[in-house]
C-alpha cells in the first residue's frame, strides 16, 4: 500500500525521503519549486564532503518526487551501496545532518531489509514494536531519531492512531508533538554509534597504493578519482564473456604503463587484492616474480587495467553524442557554482590554477551525477564516460613518468590482517557491548562456579514463547531470582508426586493413599468428566514412570550422575555398604542427585570440548553475562619421542 510506503528495492539499496512540514498542500508547481530550491541548497551545503567521496556503486542523489495518494510530494533519493555497508551509514549521517541544518525537513530512510535503523537498535526497542507495526514510525527530525509510539489502549491518546500511521498522519504528529516522539537514549546511542566519527571517518576509510597502470587510466583517475570504483567492480564481477575483450587490449595497451598512486576505499582495495587472477598471455600483461619489490603494484595495475578494458568494451566507440551533455548548459549550474564559492569549496585557490581546475572538474562531475542527474536511459555509462575523458583530456606519458619519483608513500595494509582478539573487539563494538575484562590468574583460582548454576536457573525461569527464550537486558547487573519451591511444586503437580527427598517416582502404598486423598480433594471441584480424564492421566504417568524406574534399575545410568551422598566424607565401611546397596535390585532408596553440581560439571565439560572456539556452552553463558576463565587443566602436551 502506498500509505505505508512499502517498496520493492534492489538488493543492497537504500532509499531516503525528505518531507516538508507542516504539510501544506497548495499549488503543485509552487511546491515543486520550493523543493527544488531545497535540493540545490542541500547539495551545495554538503558538497565539500560529498564531492571527494568514492562511492562503491552509486552516489548520494536527490530529486523531486510528486505526490501520490496519501503521500505528499517530497525529495527522494536512492543509492545502491553494494558490498560497502559504510556507504549506507554515511548516507544515514548525511540525512541526519540535513534534518539538523533544515529543521523544517523530516527524513525517512530504509533499505531492502526494511527499518534497518530499528534492526541496529533491536536490543533496546520497546516490547510493543515489531516488524508488523513499525511502518511509518521511524523518522529523523531536527537531527534526532523519532519513533511514533502506539497507544496502549484504543482511544487513550487522541493524537495517536491505533494502527500504523500513514505518512500524512506521521508528519502531522511530528509537527505538533515533536518532544513526545523522541526515541529513547539507548536507541539513539545504538544508531549514533554506527555514524560516530563522520566526516573525519571518511579519510580513515581510504587506502592509497602504488599501481603500474596504463597512462590513459592514470589520467582518467586523476581527473575523476571516483571511477576507480567502476573499474574494480568490473574486474571483481567479471565473467568469461567479459574476459574475451581482455585477450588483446585495444584501449589500454600494456606498453603505456607508468607507476602512479591510486586512492581506493578499503572495501575496493580488499576486493582487488584478495582475488587471484592470471592474465591471458596474449594480453601482454606480464607480472614480475612474487619476490619483486614492486610485484603488488604490477598486480594491482594489471587487475585495474582489465576492469577498465571491460568497461570500455561494453560500449561502442561511436556512442550517441546526445549523452555528452555539457554541465555548464544546465540552468542550475550557475547557481550551484555560486553556492560552492560561498561555502568555500575552492579553499581560496586562485581561479584558473591547476588545483582550482581539478576541484572544478570534480564539482562538475558531482553536479552531473547528483544534482542534474538525467534519466537512466540517457545517462552515460562508466565506459562511455572513460572514452569521453580519453578524447578530451590531454596527457603526456613522459611527463607522467617524471612524476613517478615524487609519488606519495603507500598506506600500510596491515588492516587486512585481523587477529582473533581484534575480531572479538570488533564484534563487541558492533553489538554495542563493552569488551569483557580479562580474568586474572588470582580470579581464576577464586572463581565462583555458583554463578553458572544460578544463571542457568534464572534462564529457565524466564518466559519463553514461539519466538524464543528471553534473556535479561542487563544480565550482569540484574539480581538473579529463582523460586525453587514453586518450580518443584509445579512439576510435582504434573507428575503427581509429593516426595522431595527422592528422585524416584516409585510410591509406597501409604504415599499412594495420601496422594489419592489429596487428588480427591482437588478433583471435587471438577466436573465428573474432567475428573475421570485427569485421574486417568495421572495414573498413566505414574505407571509410565514406575516402569521406567524398573528398567533403569538394572543399568549403570545412575552412576553417570553425581549424588549428594558422594560429596560427603565417607568411611571405607560406608563405601562398601553403599556398593552393596547400589548393586541390589530390591527396594533400595536412590540417593538424591546433586543438580547444581551435575549442571556445572556438564557445562564445564561442554565448554572445555569447544577448545576455545564458539559453542553452545560459551554462547549461552555469555548471553547471560557469565564469563568463564580459560581451561588451564587440559593443555595439550607434547607426545614423548621414541628413542
Amino acid at each position: 500500500m502506498e500509505e505505508n510506503m512499502k517498496f520493492a528495492t534492489v538488493e543492497d539499496t537504500v532509499e531516503y525521503r525528505l518531507f516538508l512540514i507542516p504539510d501544506k498542500r497548495g499549488d503543485p508547481a509552487q511546491h515543486r519549486e520550493i523543493l527544488q530550491k531545497y535540493i540545490e541548497r542541500i547539495m551545495t551545503q554538503f558538497a565539500p564532503i560529498l564531492v571527494p567521496y568514492i562511492w562503491q556503486n552509486q552516489p548520494f542523489n536527490l530529486k523531486y518526487k510528486p505526490g501520490k495518494g496519501d503521500v505528499p510530494a517530497h525529495i527522494f533519493g536512492m543509492t545502491k551501496f553494494g558490498d560497502n555497508i559504510e556507504d549506507e551509514w554515511f548516507i544515514v549521517y548525511i540525512v541526519k545532518q540535513i534534518t539538523k541544518e533544515f529543521p523544517e525537513l523530516v527524513a525517512r530512510i530504509e533499505d531492502n531489509d526494511g527499518e534497518f535503523l530499528l534492526i541496529e537498535a533491536a536490543d533496546f526497542l520497546p516490547k510493543w514494536l515489531d516488524p508488523d507495526n513499525s511502518a511509518n514510525r521511524v523518522f529523523f527530525h531536527q537531527g534526532e531519531l523519532c519513533i511514533i509510539p502506539a497507544p496502549k489502549k484504543s482511544g487513550t491518546v487522541s493524537w495517536l492512531p491505533t494502527t500504523p500511521p500513514t505518512i500524512s498522519q506521521a508528519l502531522s504528529i511530528i509537527s505538533t508533538h515533536p518532544e513526545k516522539i523522541l526515541a529513547s537514549e539507548s536507541v539513539q546511542a545504538a544508531v549514533n554509534r554506527r555514524i560516530r566519527g563522520y566526516p573525519e571517518k571518511i579519510k580513515a576509510s581510504l587506502h592509497q597504493a602504488h599501481c603500474f597502470l596504463p597512462a590513459g587510466i592514470a589520467a582518467v583517475l586523476k581527473q575523476h578519482p571516483r571511477l576507480v570504483a567502476a573499474g574494480v567492480q568490473a574486474f571483481y564481477l567479471r565473467d568469461p564473456i567479459d574476459l574475451r575483450a581482455c585477450r588483446v587490449f585495444k584501449t589500454f595497451l600494456p606498453e603505456t604503463r607508468i607507476m602512479t598512486s591510486v586512492t581506493f576505499t578499503k572495501c575496493l582495495y580488499a576486493q582487488l587484492v584478495q582475488q587471484r587472477f592470471v592474465p591471458d598471455r596474449r594480453s601482454g600483461y606480464q607480472l614480475p616474480p612474487p619476490c619483486h619489490p614492486q610485484y603488488r603494484a604490477h598486480e594491482l595495475g594489471m587487475k585495474l587495467a582489465h576492469g577498465f578494458e571491460i568497461l570500455c568494451s561494453k560500449c561502442s566507440p561511436h556512442f550517441s553524442d546526445s549523452k555528452k551533455s555539457l554541465v555548464t548548459t544546465s540552468p542550475l549550474w550557475a547557481g550551484f557554482l555560486e553556492s560552492l564559492k560561498k561555502n568555500d569549496y575552492f579553499k581560496g585557490l586562485m581561479e584558473g590554477s591547476v588545483q582550482y581546475q581539478e576541484r572544478l572538474e570534480m564539482a562538475k562531475n558531482y553536479f552531473q551525477l547528483s544534482v542534474n542527474r538525467p534519466e537512466s536511459s540517457h545517462a552515460m555509462s562508466p565506459g562511455e564516460e572513460i572514452l569521453t575523458l580519453l578524447q578530451t583530456i590531454p596527457f603526456d606519458i613522459e611527463e607522467l613518468k617524471k612524476e613517478e619519483a615524487h609519488l606519495p608513500p603507500e598506506d600500510d595494509e596491515q588492516w587486512l590482517d585481523l587477529s582473533p582478539d581484534q575480531l572479538d573487539q570488533l564484534l563487541q563494538e558492533a553489538a554495542g557491548k563493552k569488551e569483557p575484562e580479562s580474568i586474572s590468574k588470582g580470579q581464576e583460582e577464586n572463581y565462583d562456579l555458583t554463578q553458572v548454576s544460578e544463571s542457568m536457573k534464572a534462564f529457565i525461569s524466564k518466559v519463553s514463547t514461539h519466538k524464543g527464550a528471553e534473556l535479561p537486558r542487563e544480565p550482569s547487573e540484574a539480581p538473579i531470582t529463582f523460586d525453587a519451591d514453586s518450580f518443584l511444586n509445579y512439576f510435582d503437580k504434573i507428575l503427581g508426586s509429593k516426595s522431595h527427598e527422592s528422585d524416584s517416582d516409585d510410591l509406597d502404598e501409604e504415599d499412594s493413599e495420601c496422594l489419592d486423598s489429596d487428588d480427591d480433594l482437588d478433583l471435587e471441584t471438577q466436573e465428573p468428566g474432567e475428573e475421570a480424564s485427569v485421574k486417568g492421566t495421572l495414573d498413566d504417568l505414574k505407571s509410565y514412570m514406575a516402569q521406567m524406574d524398573r528398567e533403569l534399575a538394572h543399568t549403570s545410568i545412575a552412576k553417570s550422575f553425581t549424588t549428594q551422598k558422594q560429596m560427603e566424607p565417607l568411611s571405607q565401611t560406608t563405601n562398601d555398604n553403599s556398593e552393596e546397596e547400589d548393586s541390589g535390585t530390591g527396594g533400595s532408596i536412590m540417593t538424591p542427585v546433586d543438580v547444581d553440581l551435575n549442571l556445572v560439571s556438564n557445562i564445564l565439560e561442554s565448554y572445555s570440548s569447544q577448545a576455545g572456539l564458539a559453542g553452545p556452552a560459551s554462547n549461552l553463558l555469555q548471553s547471560m553475562g557469565v564469563q568463564l576463565p580459560d581451561n588451564a587443566d587440559h593443555r595439550p602436551t607434547s607426545k614423548p619421542t621414541k628413542d
